[in-house]
């Protein structure tokens, strides 16, 4: 049985159109993968309603990926700017 790899990324702190690597194995998870072929979507998970993180799971070694950082974008939507941060 393989164990299970939970690691956390934080979007913040990622440059360029939100492409990440896998932590554990290197796999390319790009936001414009429609496929789910790299990676699945486990969960999203909300604080009332703004996006808090979302939880998607590597296809190729299985690790968890917790992706933080959507305040900003909750932020956006209530009206302020990106230049506040």
């Amino acid at each position: 049985m393989q164990i299970v790899k939970s690691f956390t990324v934080d979007l913040t702190e990622v440059r360029g159109r939100g492409d990440v690597k896998c932590p554990r194995c290197g796999a390319r998870i790009s936001p414009d993968d429609k496929t789910e072929d790299t990676y699945a979507i486990l969960e999203a998970i909300m604080e009332g309603e703004n996006l808090e993180k979302i939880a998607i799971q590597c296809n190729k070694c299985k690790s968890q990926i917790h992706l933080t950082g959507f305040h900003i974008l909750n932020s956006v939507q209530d009206g302020h700017t990106l230049s506040s941060y």
